[in-house]
Order: structure tokens, then C-alpha cells, then sequence
């Protein structure tokens, strides 16, 4: 059989196709761990900002805690000088 033989060309290109096909396949998994792996970072991440979130709304600003002290520092002087 020669090369240009309608026979050894459908042979090759059926080879080549099932290649190709596994190569795909290969490809396909491959992706579809990358969109798992993505999901699962993307609710990590939302996870996280609901907890930074959280701990953002429970902690004291420090200008409120700056206020607090002037006010005490105030009110100490103001006592210290109105008598004892």
C-alpha cells in the first residue's frame, strides 16, 4: 500500500481523529476542575467577607474611643477644678 491510497489516508485520519478526541477529553476534564476549584474560591472568598464584614460592625472605631477618652479627660479636669 502507498501512502496516496484512499485505505492508509482514512486509517490515518481515523488515528488523528481519536487523537484529537482524547486530547479533548483530556482538555474537558482539565477544565472542569478549573470551574470546581473557581466555585469553591468564590465561596471561600464570600465567606470571608461575611466574617470581615462581621468583625467590622462589632469593633469600636478609634475615633469613638479618642472621644471617650477626651470626654473622660474633660470631665476629670472639670472635676479637679470645681472642688474635689
Amino acid at each position: 500500500m502507498n501512502e496516496s491510497d484512499p485505505a492508509v489516508v482514512a486509517v490515518e485520519l481515523e488515528r488523528l481523529r481519536g487523537t484529537v478526541e482524547a486530547g479533548f477529553a483530556r482538555a474537558d476534564g482539565q477544565l472542569a476542575l478549573l470551574v470546581q476549584r473557581s466555585d469553591q474560591t468564590d465561596k471561600q472568598i464570600a465567606d470571608h467577607e461575611q466574617r470581615l464584614d462581621a468583625l467590622e460592625r462589632s469593633r469600636w472605631p478609634v475615633a469613638s474611643i479618642g472621644a471617650l477618652a477626651a470626654m473622660a479627660t474633660a470631665a476629670i479636669a472639670l472635676w479637679e477644678l470645681t472642688g474635689r
